[in-house]
């Protein structure tokens, strides 16, 4: 009944299952008169039918043992907003003449975007067969297609829905960017192995892909792509950091210029160390000029940890505000005075400081890291970068770790929870909370006793 709308926008697609044996003519007649002035007459099934905004409604039912099984298609010209209601509206069907029923939404079907896909393929037949020869108008024109097909091949992975391209699932490395933007634009220059995290937090698929495939961070060159940077460093395995220029995202890059900063991606452990070592740069070169400047905040201090320079120097950020109180055992470490006094000798019971000191120097600039056993006997050697999975993972007892990287609060939280005694890094990063039954120490202070 009722008339097909002059454009279909939309078509609902609903299921139905009844306790009971009926005919299309009694589902057609449930759907009218359980809806009836439910949503008010703008929104009433029978006047949308009469102005042509909601098409004929198609009832597809069949009866087996007692009970009607089928489906319901309702073709719709209302908005996004409008479509939603009317299909809400039908899921509240309770009954079909005498007998139960049970109505649930398959889909709403966007009309205009199917013919834009198929618009997209008949494009590329006729582009494929086109035997004539090509002048420039027709290679910008062939240029400008690929370039869309290349944009509409963007789907969606994981629970997330993440916008990605579609080598995500086969690609052994994939580069991690902020947003749906930044991926739209990598694909229209032929990256494939891109998805979006699609917010300012971390979902849980880039920390799951994380742990199976090797990531690069693609970030903007602004101070949201260095927040973000630190959240991804702190909860996902990231192996490797490329940044766009001071100022620009990933999405106004072109082509030549992503080609040339993902070749300038670094390594996370040496990027750690290497932004590790400029801080200390920075701030001793402030303690010799401003020795009665503030304390930098807790914050400050990882912003600038997470500021790359693999190319062109960038600007400092100023973050201003009170600094947070910290753990006196962090401010300890992290800001020694330049004229502070030399730290004296602490024994440590039971350490064969000189045997520690053998195994530390072929490890420094190796990036690589050794896991020993009761009597300071090697059991294992890994990358740095995969430290912290084969460390959750181990088998037996760790008695100590020694790593050629800084000691983060994540890592120092696996060595706890695995019943490591002693965790000896070439540097200390920024430690909230210090577990009290593990020893951390640096290179340094192995040299000093």
């Amino acid at each position: 009944m009722g008339g097909t709308p002059t454009t279909a926008k939309y078509t609902i697609y609903a299921g139905i299952e009844i306790d009971g044996v009926v005919d299309k003519p009694d589902v057609i007649g449930a759907i009218f008169g359980q809806t009836e002035g439910l949503l008010g007459e703008e929104l009433d099934l029978r006047e949308l039918q009469k102005s042509g905004r909601i098409g004929r409604i198609q009832v597809d039912i069949e009866s087996k043992q007692g009970k009607s099984i089928g489906d319901v298609i309702i073709p719709s010209s209302l908005d996004r907003v409008e479509t939603a209601i009317v299909a809400a509206a039908i899921e509240t069907i309770d009954k079909v003449g005498p007998c139960t029923s049970r109505v649930v939404i398959k889909k709403i079907e966007d009309v205009r975007e199917e013919k834009r896909r198929k618009i997209i393929d008949r494009a590329r037949d006729i582009l494929t067969h086109w035997e004539t020869e090509g002048t420039f108008e027709i290679k910008e024109l062939s240029e400008e297609i690929m370039k869309s097909v290349r944009v509409h091949e963007i789907s969606k992975y994981g629970p997330d829905n993440l916008p990605c391209g579609p080598d995500v699932d086969k690609a052994d490395t994939i580069i991690v960017t902020e947003g749906r933007a930044d991926v739209v634009n990598m694909l229209r220059h032929g990256y494939k192995n891109v998805i979006g995290m699609d917010g300012a937090s971390v979902p849980d698929t880039i920390k799951e892909l994380s742990k199976k495939k090797t990531l690069i961070a693609f970030l903007d060159g602004d101070r949201g792509g260095d927040l973000i940077l630190r959240e991804l460093l702190q909860v996902a395995d990231i192996d490797y950091v490329a940044r766009a220029p001071p100022g620009k995202e990933v999405e106004d890059l072109t082509a030549k210029e992503l080609a040339k900063y993902i070749r300038a991606k670094v390594p996370i452990e040496q990027y750690q160390l290497m932004m590790g070592e400029r801080r200390r740069d920075r701030e001793r070169d402030r303690g010799e000029e401003q020795p009665s400047h503030r304390r930098k905040a807790p914050q400050e201090l990882e912003v600038e940890e997470a500021l790359p320079r693999p190319e062109i120097e960038r600007r400092e950020p100023k973050i201003e505000g009170p600094a947070e109180a910290e753990p006196r055992e962090a401010r300890e470490v992290e800001e020694a005075p330049p004229q502070a006094k030399p730290k004296e000798p602490i024994a440590i019971p039971g350490v064969d400081l000189q045997k520690v000191n053998a195994l530390i120097e072929p490890l420094q600039g190796s990036l690589e890291a050794i896991l020993l056993d009761e009597s300071w006997e090697q059991k294992q050697k890994v990358a740095v970068r995969e430290l912290a999975e084969t460390l959750q993972n181990a088998e037996g007892k760790v008695h100590a770790v020694i790593f050629d990287g800084i000691v983060s609060q994540r890592l120092l939280d696996i060595a706890s929870s695995k019943g490591v005694s002693f965790l000896i890094g070439a540097r200390i990063g920024n430690i909230a909370k210090r577990p009290q039954d593990i020893t951390v120490l640096t290179f340094e202070d192995i040299r000093l006793r």
